[in-house]
C-alpha cells in the first residue's frame, strides 16, 4: 500500500470519526426529538378528546355545556369574569401567537398609539424563516398603530420585535414586562418567553389565564377594533412601502364561519400548540370571552361559535338591587318623605347603581349565595356583597353612601317688596347674589324664610307622643296602686302576727293560774285582785274525812276557766 492511499484512508476515518461525533453532539443537545404524528393520528386524538366531559357540566343544576375536541377551553363573562364553562382550565398549553394579545396589551399600556417606532435589524433576525410575518424592513418607521395592525391581522412576529425593542430596550426586557403584567391580572400558570409566541418549552400558559388577558385586552377600543378587521392596507410614505394585511381567521365578517356578534378575535398555531383561539363576543348586554387550545382546523372556529351560542342562551344578567332583600336598607317608616320635618329621609346606603350579576336560566337568585366583604374596595364603597354558587363567583355590588340624604330645606328668600329673590335654592347662594349687587335686601329687614313642613309626619309624632304620655301616666297610677296594696297587706300580716303572740302569751299565763275572770286585761283589774286567806288555803291531806272545802274551791276554779272568754 502506498503512502498516498494510507494518508487517504486515514482522512476517511477521521471526516467519518468527527461525522459521528457531530451527530451524537447535536443528539445530546437536544432535548427532545420532534416527532410529528400524521394527520389522521391527530383528528383521532382530537376525537377522543371530544368524548371528555367538561368540569363545568359537574355543578348541580348547572347548564350542561357542549363537548369540544381541544385539550382546553373556557367561557368567561367579561364584566364580573364569572366562568361559564370550563374543561382543563388550568392546565398548562402552548399558546403559540394568541401570546400577542399580551403583547398589543403592554404596548397600548405603555406607548403612544402615534408614537413613531423605527426597524433594527435585530427585530427582523430574531423571527425564524418560516414564521408570520408582515415583510417589514429594517430602517422603516411606523406607528404603533399601524404595527398593531400587523399583529393582529397577518400575526407578525417581526413587529412584535420592533414594539419590545422601542418600549422596553430589548425583547427579553419586554418580555418581563409581559410576564409582570399577567401576574397582575391573575395569572397563575403563565410563563412568556417570547413576545410573539414562537415555541419554546419554558413558553406557556392556562385557557383561564388567557381567559384573564383576553378580558384585559378586550377593554380596550382601539384593540377591539384592530382584532375583528379582516384585512387592512398601510399605505406608503417615505417612511416605509405600502404593506397589505390579510387575517386567516375564519370568524371574521366575510369569513366562512362568521360570527354577528363578533367583538375580536385572535388566532394562533405552531406545530407543538397545534390550533388557538381567543375570541369575544357580546350579545344583549353581556359579553363573553371563549378560549380554545390545542384543536384541530376547523373545529377551533366550530367550537367557539357553539360556546358563544351556550353562553348566550343559557345565562342572563340581572340587577341584584331588584331582587337582593337580606342585605337592603330600606326607608324608615317614620322618617320616609323627600322633605320632612328633618329635610331628606332617603336611606344612608344603599347599592351602587349598574351592578350586575350573572345567573344560569336553571337558578333562581334564591339560589344564591352571598356575604359581605370588605377588602379591595372601590373608591367611596364601604362595603361588597359577592354572590356565588356552589362556589363559583357570579358578581358583586358596592354598598355606598347615599348621595341623596343630605338634609335639605326648600327656603325662599324675598326682597322688602315681597318678590323672591332665591326659591328651593341655598341661602348662600342668595347672600352671593346680594353681594354682588343682583339683589338688594333692607339693611334694617330681615330676609324671610319658608320653612315646608311635612304636616304628616307632624301629626304622626304628636299622636304618638300623646300616646306614649297617657301610658306613662296609667303606668305611674298602677305602680302606685300596687305599692299601697303592698305596704297595708304588710301592716296588716304585722298586726295579725302580734295579736297571735299576745294570745299565746294570754293563754301561757293563764294556764298557769296568774290571772282570774276577764278582769286579767287591765292592770287595775290586777291589782284588785286579793289572794285567799291562809286560813282558806288548807293542804289536801288524804287522811282527813272533811274535804269539803277543797272540792268546793276546785269546782269554783273550774267555772271561772271555762266561763272566761279572750277578748280578741
Amino acid at each position: 500500500m502506498s503512502t498516498r492511499s494510507a494518508y487517504t484512508n486515514i482522512k476517511l476515518s477521521s471526516i467519518r470519526i468527527l461525522s459521528a461525533l457531530l451527530t451524537v453532539f447535536i443528539l445530546l443537545s437536544t432535548d427532545i426529538i420532534k416527532v410529528h404524528a400524521t394527520q389522521d393520528e391527530l383528528n383521532a386524538a382530537a376525537d377522543q378528546r371530544r368524548t371528555e366531559e367538561p368540569d363545568s357540566n359537574s355543578i348541580p343544576s348547572w347548564p350542561q355545556g357542549p363537548h369540544v375536541s381541544a385539550e382546553g377551553a373556557i367561557v368567561m363573562e367579561a364584566d364580573t369574569g364569572t366562568i361559564l364553562y370550563s374543561k382543563h382550565a388550568d392546565e398548562k398549553l402552548y399558546p403559540a401567537s394568541i401570546t400577542k394579545l399580551m403583547c398589543c396589551l403592554v404596548a397600548v399600556e405603555n406607548c403612544s398609539l402615534d408614537e413613531t417606532i423605527s426597524v433594527n435589524q435585530s427585530a427582523i433576525d430574531a423571527n425564524q424563516s418560516d414564521g408570520s410575518n408582515m415583510g417589514l424592513k429594517a430602517g422603516e418607521s411606523f406607528t404603533l398603530e399601524e404595527l398593531l395592525y400587523g399583529i393582529l391581522i397577518n400575526s407578525a412576529n417581526e413587529a412584535c420585535n420592533a414594539v419590545a425593542e422601542h418600549i422596553a430596550g430589548s425583547i427579553d426586557d419586554y418580555v418581563v414586562m409581559m410576564n409582570e403584567r399577567a401576574a397582575e391580572l391573575g395569572c397563575t400558570g403563565t410563563h412568556f418567553v417570547t413576545p410573539n409566541g414562537l415555541y419554546d418549552k419554558e413558553h406557556y400558559t392556562t385557557p383561564h389565564d388567557m381567559a384573564l388577558i383576553g378580558r384585559a385586552f378586550f377593554s380596550h377600543s382601539i384593540l377591539c377594533n384592530i382584532s375583528s378587521t379582516p384585512r387592512y392596507t398601510i399605505s406608503a410614505n417615505g417612511a416605509h412601502e405600502e404593506h397589505p394585511l390579510h387575517s386567516k381567521n375564519k370568524l371574521y365578517k366575510g369569513g366562512e364561519y362568521e360570527y354577528p356578534d363578533l367583538v375580536g378575535s385572535k388566532t394562533g398555531f405552531t406545530s407543538e400548540a397545534r390550533q388557538t383561539l381567543v375570541s369575544c363576543a357580546e350579545r344583549g348586554g353581556l359579553r363573553l370571552i371563549a378560549v380554545v387550545m390545542m384543536e384541530e382546523s376547523p373545529t377551533q372556529f366550530t367550537d367557539t361559535r357553539e360556546l358563544f351560542e351556550y353562553g348566550f342562551s343559557s345565562f342572563s344578567l340581572i340587577d341584584p338591587a331588584e331582587y337582593e332583600t337580606g342585605y337592603a336598607v330600606s326607608n324608615s317608616s317614620f322618617f320616609n318623605s323627600t322633605n320632612g320635618i328633618f329635610g331628606s329621609t332617603a336611606p344612608l346606603l344603599r347599592t351602587a347603581p349598574s351592578s350586575i350579576v350573572v345567573i344560569p336560566n336553571t337558578l333562581k337568585f334564591s339560589d344564591l349565595s352571598s356575604d359581605i366583604g370588605y377588602d379591595n374596595l372601590n373608591e367611596g364603597a364601604l362595603a361588597r356583597i359577592n354572590y356565588s354558587y356552589e362556589g363559583i363567583p357570579l358578581g358583586s355590588t358596592d354598598i355606598i353612601l347615599n348621595a341623596s340624604n343630605t338634609p335639605s330645606f326648600d327656603f325662599e328668600m324675598a326682597l322688602s317688596d315681597g318678590s323672591p329673590i332665591v326659591s328651593g335654592g341655598s341661602v348662600s347662594a342668595a347672600l352671593a347674589a346680594k353681594a354682588s349687587g343682583d339683589a338688594s335686601v333692607s339693611a334694617n329687614s330681615v330676609p324671610e324664610k319658608k320653612i315646608y313642613l311635612n304636616i304628616y309626619n307632624v301629626l304622626k309624632m304628636i299622636g304618638i307622643g300623646i300616646a306614649a304620655a297617657a301610658l306613662l301616666y296609667v303606668l305611674s297610677i298602677f305602680l302606685r296602686k300596687f305599692f299601697i296594696r303592698r305596704r297595708r297587706l304588710s301592716e296588716i300580716k304585722k298586726s295579725r302576727s302580734n295579736v297571735i303572740k299576745n294570745r299565746r302569751l294570754l293563754r301561757k299565763n293563764f294556764k298557769r293560774g296568774r290571772h282570774e275572770g276577764p278582769s286579767i286585761l287591765s292592770r287595775k283589774s290586777s291589782k284588785n285582785t286579793r289572794r285567799r286567806p291562809d286560813r282558806d288555803r288548807r293542804p289536801y291531806n288524804k287522811s282527813q274525812k272533811n274535804d269539803a272545802p277543797m272540792k268546793k274551791r276546785a269546782g269554783e276554779k273550774k267555772n271561772n276557766r271555762d266561763n272566761f272568754k279572750f277578748p280578741y
